[in-house]
């Protein structure tokens, strides 16, 4: 298994698009054969940090999933509410590998 940890920095003024861009990633993470662990969204402290996390079985697996960005229409509505909302200033992308709880 490979998570995906997402770091972002938003405006908070646009926290209600985020919201938006973040359900629609949810639901294409699963559908194309990922598990959305969610999005991590301010409640104190900083309010310009969210962080987003996903697995897929695989390394593999997450490049297939990648391959239909730029090409695959919902794909490209969801990157559009980030686009032409301005929500997402910055994201870094890191890859990492869970140590799960034993039995």
């Amino acid at each position: 298994m490979i998570t995906c940890v997402l770091h972002y920095t938003i405006d908070p003024r646009q926290i209600d698009a985020f919201e938006r861009f973040a359900r629609e990633w949810i639901r294409l993470v699963g559908d194309h054969g990922g598990i959305h662990h969610g999005y991590f969204l301010p409640a104190e402290g900083a309010s310009d940090r969210a962080e987003a996390l996903f697995s897929f079985p695989s390394l593999a697996a997450y490049e297939r999933y990648r391959a239909r960005f730029g090409t695959d229409p919902e794909f490209i509505a969801a990157d559009r509410i980030r686009d032409e909302s301005g929500c997402v200033i910055r994201y870094e992308r890191t890859f990492m590998r869970p140590l799960l709880p034993s039995d």
